[in-house]
């Protein structure tokens, strides 16, 4: 909804033609081998989306969009009345799960990740079985928002593997550094998720128990980060930490939208993306 940039940051253009940052995640896809991209969005935004977005991918990549809507929750689980805040982003996985038809990686539409990231996730899909997922993992010092402060997943990590994720809110610069609340070297999620199919069973049960315990909170969301450190904790998953070889960028507040044109403009010149994504 971009609360805090005030918009739709998704199809804000920041490249040089006018790409967003989906434009630069879907290009990468493209070239480390992904097949297809489904767009989870809410339906009244479908027409903007479309015509704005989507257009682009034409021949290039098949593609679905599906719609997240809080009405679209496991049988038997109850709705609130009056609930219109949709339910996060696990919530969201869930809303596409019939449009995945195998291995898939999931991240959101306002993240830079980089063409590294991508090619670590198709590298460790194309051999994933079972409960075997994968998270691209970030340095907290190189997420944060001149803007202000933001929310991190920061994890726990053992031997490669993740351990749990926990919600961090109000980190600034001013948080990070030695003696300080965090060193910034800390892994943290920023939702570039690869998973099998066989995440979908627990992702649900998963979502029921939170509509049981949260739905009658107007505020609670159902976090993917959340529901893997569940499954984890459960011995029902393992998530192994890949490097993501890029920097990542994003946007939250309108403020970062600067940041974020330059930072490509700059890759641009190293040569490490087209002026024009889609001719």
């Amino acid at each position: 909804m971009g609360t805090r940039y005030g918009g739709l940051k998704q199809i804000d253009p920041v490249g040089p033609s006018g790409e967003t940052l989906l434009d630069y995640a879907v290009f990468d896809a493209i070239r480390a081998g992904f097949g297809r991209a489904v767009f989870v969005i809410r339906r009244e935004f479908e027409d903007a989306f479309r015509s704005s977005v989507t257009a682009r991918y034409e021949g290039l990549i098949p593609f679905d969009c599906v719609f997240q809507s809080t009405g679209d929750v496991p049988g038997g689980c109850a709705v609130p009345a009056g609930r219109v805040r949709p339910w996060g982003t696990g919530h969201a996985v869930w809303c596409a799960r019939a449009a995945l038809g195998g291995p898939f990686a999931a991240i959101n539409a306002d993240d830079f990740y980089g063409a590294g990231s991508f090619s670590s996730l198709a590298a460790f899909l194309d051999k994933a079985q079972g409960a075997r997922y994968a998270l691209v993992g970030f340095r907290l010092a190189d997420t944060l928002s001149e803007g202000g402060t933001v929310s991190r997943g920061v994890c726990r990590v053992n031997d490669g593997r993740l351990v749990s994720i926990a919600e961090e809110h109000g980190v600034g610069r001013a948080d990070v550094g030695p003696g300080r609340r965090f060193s910034g070297q800390e892994i943290v999620s920023m939702n570039c998720w690869g998973f099998t199919p066989a995440f979908l069973p627990g992702l649900e049960s998963a979502l029921r128990a939170f509509l049981a315990a949260k739905s009658a909170d107007p505020s609670a969301e159902f976090y993917l980060p959340a529901a893997v450190s569940g499954l984890i904790s459960d011995g029902q998953a393992t998530v192994e930490i890949l490097p993501g070889g890029s920097a990542w960028f994003g946007i939250t507040r309108r403020e970062d939208r600067p940041q974020v044109a330059a930072a490509i403009d700059s890759l641009i010149r190293q040569g490490a993306y087209p002026a024009r994504l889609f001719i």
